[in-house]
């Protein structure tokens, strides 16, 4: 709900001037006087008033706004602006300052430690696979054509480094209740990153940046983007930007004198390159009717550093199966294209407004031979490279009508077509020894490498306006899986405006994820060399899909109070998820023995079941006029799944403060501190029931980072910050491979100094 004021127009004659002293004469003649005076000045007066319209007073405006826009109000939502962007810009990924929002953290999908340092954006604890990423409202689905292993990790970064830093208009992180009107895969949350829009005049920038590690051990990163856009006549305008920017790898020794005993030496982080451009034309015929048309292409390529599935690295010659992973170093192992093909229209009628878009969204993941058969899963087995191709097509619309009926509202009503389609020729190429048949899996000479799967959705949301302080927004979302039949989704949020200053809020929603593309084809077959294997298995296993799962299931609950006052925001949030049917890797009844080698086969299950819970705070205090000091926090209160184990290693509290100075117009400050408190490991192996000990024990102890910038605009064109992260110089090291470095499964890098110019017209 918007509002506006106005304050009440005086009356003539009418004025807040104190009062004239009276003349000393008798009351008698002080009266006439008066008198004679007030209708001298009435007369002149008269005459205007009889060619006056009659004087109108402005009343306060109430806007009602959609469900979707009053979801964005809800505890569990978070907005980062360009400007956040600008004051602390990421190294090489958007996940870098979108890490610090409440209720954020950087983790793998599960708590294995396996590709430690490709940490993704995980949202209140339900890791990366439940975090749908958005580029302007439309989906991102690029990671689902990286191979899915049998411990739920893919190797990739994710999706979040699609878009250029300097191009990002704002960024919306979006947990809880409110985002389960987004469907298929927001169970933890959404992620939309909002591009920059199109001025009313030629406007343009040119930007370059280099983060500079003081530790020579550590890859340097540097970038170069434009973006132009503007007007081509009336009806017509366009954006376009470009950039290139590069991480270097970490040293592939970094962690080796921090390797736990007894453990392969973990890999640090691997570099990357990235090569983006986007255009948009933009068609306007009136005020009320826009479409535009996108395309955009993306190329990300990986630069190796050691890193496989186990988490060694290449400096170990025990890691030399099949192809020696040490003779790519330095080289990309993987690279992966992205083009999109868009098409939207917006639309203002009498009656409401309306928004659509078409988009086809075509992956290419090209990556040297994966161990599949014969071979460790995930290492790299050979010198050929494989390239598994994914397409995705989402149709997507929707009207938004306000209307009354006994009290103000605004119905939406959309519907949704999602496709996808993946062809990865090297998962199916497995087989068991000797070729012989087995009952559930199908021979390697009849086995597709294409799979596919389609949702169609329709959704209806209410946002009422029960009273002028209490908002409640309804809604339901059902999905028609044409694997996995049909699924509801219900949801119920409310709003009551205490007072001004104090606002209280909750929701709550069901969410589901279908099974991806790798968990429901019964043609995905890989070994597993021993590894994982569950206790009194003989090695090798084999895991194998399974096209009889039932999506996973969160309902998702919350409760928060607001504070706004002169400057002061304090907010607390309470939130509670139940996760039902997570799909893990286990046990079936098929087993083989063939040519002296015995085998057990695995396949994808609903097993797990767990409950994630805790608090999220925020308290923004204005110290001065030009001087904010902004704060929040994450406190996991649970984070077990039914077995007591968390579902991903995070830690137990969060707390990121801000000290935000505009010195003066053009100088800036600003000073910045991240607390994480401790962080423990699983105590048993994810794929068996083997008993951890030594050093897959290990927790990561509570640490603190701390940087600082300062910005300068020297006129309208040019502008430069400068800054140095973690200035106290913490480094963490990944300290095993795998599961047996505990919790100490990812490298935290040490100071660096960085430096942003940007040229604007």
């Amino acid at each position: 709900m918007t509002k506006s004021s106005f304050p009440p127009v005086a009356a003539p004659g009418k004025s807040a001037a104190s009062p004239v002293a009276p003349f000393s004469l008798s009351p008698l003649c002080r009266h006439l006087r008066w008198a004679f005076l007030g209708m001298a000045a009435a007369l002149p007066a008269v005459a205007q008033e009889s060619n006056k319209e009659p004087e109108t007073v402005l009343q306060e405006i109430r806007v009602l706004g959609t469900a979707e826009e009053e979801l964005k109000q809800a505890p569990g939502v978070s907005t980062i602006t360009a400007e956040d962007i600008e004051k602390r810009p990421p190294a090489n990924d958007l996940s870098d300052i979108i890490r610090r929002m409440p209720g954020v953290n950087l983790t793998g999908n599960a708590a294995t430690g396996a590709r430690g340092n490709n940490r993704q954006i995980d949202l209140r604890g339900m890791g990366p696979e439940n975090t749908l990423l958005l580029i302007d409202g439309k989906p991102v689905t690029s990671r689902n054509s990286v191979r899915y292993s049998r411990n739920g990790e893919r190797d990739t970064r994710g999706d979040s480094n699609w878009v250029p830093v300097e191009a990002v208009e704002r960024i919306e992180v979006i947990r809880g209740p409110a985002a389960a009107r987004y469907g298929n895969g927001a169970a933890g949350g959404v992620v939309n990153i909002i591009t920059k829009g199109i001025p009313k005049k030629l406007s343009g920038s040119v930007a370059v940046y280099a983060n500079l590690p003081e530790d020579a051990d550590e890859g340097d990163s540097r970038r170069i983007n434009f973006n132009v856009a503007g007007p081509l006549g009336d009806q017509f305008s366009f954006r376009l930007y470009g950039n290139y920017n590069k991480t270097d790898a970490d040293s592939p020794d970094i962690n080796v004198d921090e390797t736990a005993p007894g453990a392969s030496t973990a890999a640090g982080r691997e570099g990357v390159k990235n090569t983006d451009a986007r255009a948009l034309l933009r068609w306007q015929p009136n005020q009320d009717q826009t479409v535009d048309l996108e395309y955009g292409y993306s190329r990300q390529g990986n630069i190796y550093t050691g890193d496989i599935n186990v988490g060694a690295s290449a400096t170990d010659p025990g890691t030399a199966t099949g192809t020696n992973p040490a003779s790519f170093l330095g080289e990309e192992t993987n690279t992966m294209t992205r083009q999109t093909y868009a098409i939207s229209h917006r639309g203002k009628y009498s009656f409401g407004k309306s928004s659509a878009y078409f988009q086809y969204e075509n992956t290419k993941n090209k990556r040297l031979g994966e161990g599949a058969a014969g071979g460790g899963e995930g290492n790299i087995q050979s010198a050929e490279k494989f390239t598994s191709e994914l397409e995705g097509y989402t149709l997507n619309g929707q009207l938004d009508i306000p209307f009354k009926l006994g009290v103000q509202q605004v119905l939406t009503a959309g519907v949704e077509w999602n496709h996808q389609k993946l062809n990865d020729p090297r998962s199916v190429q497995a087989g068991v020894p000797g070729g012989i048949s087995y009952p559930g899996i199908v021979p390697a000479e009849e086995r597709s490498t294409d799979i596919d799967a389609s949702i169609i959705s329709a959704f209806v949301e209410d946002n009422i306006e029960i009273t002028q302080n209490v908002i409640l927004t309804p809604g339901v979302r059902f999905d028609q899986h044409s694997e996995f039949g049909n699924n509801w989704s219900p949801a119920l949020n409310a709003s009551w405006m205490i007072t001004q200053a104090i606002t209280l809020k909750g929701g709550i929603a069901r969410a589901f994820k279908a099974p991806n593309l790798y968990q429901m084809n019964p043609n995905y077959l890989y070994n597993t060399m021993g590894n994982g294997c569950p206790i009194g298995m003989t090695g090798p296993c084999y895991v194998l899909g399974n096209e009889n799962l039932d999506p996973e299931i969160s309902v998702n609950k919350e409760i928060g109070i607001n504070y706004t006052w002169n400057g002061w925001n304090a907010g607390l949030t309470y939130f509670h998820n139940k996760y039902d049917n997570k799909i893990t890797s286990g046990m079936t009844d098929l087993n083989f023995s063939s040519s002296g080698v015995s085998g057990t086969i695995l396949q994808w299950e609903n097993a797990t079941d767990a409950v994630l819970a805790g608090y999220e705070g925020n308290l923004l205090i204005p110290l001065a006029r030009n001087v904010n000091w902004i704060n929040n926090v994450t406190y996991m209160s649970r984070n077990k799944d039914q077995n007591g184990q968390p579902l991903s290693i995070i830690p137990k509290y969060t707390v990121n403060t801000t000290l935000d100075w505009q010195a003066t117009e053009k100088l800036s400050f600003v000073l910045a501190g991240t607390f994480y408190g401790k962080q423990k490991p699983r105590t048993t192996a994810a794929s068996t029931s083997a008993v951890a000990t030594g050093a897959a024990l290990e927790t990561r102890p509570a640490y603190n980072l701390w940087g600082i910038s300062a910005g300068y605009a020297f006129d309208r064109t040019w502008h430069a910050r400068v800054g140095i992260s973690n200035i106290f110089d913490k480094r963490l090291y990944r300290e095993g491979n795998g599961s047996s470095a505990g919790a100490n499964t990812y490298n935290e890098p040490g100071r660096a100094y960085y430096v942003r110019l940007t040229a604007s017209f």
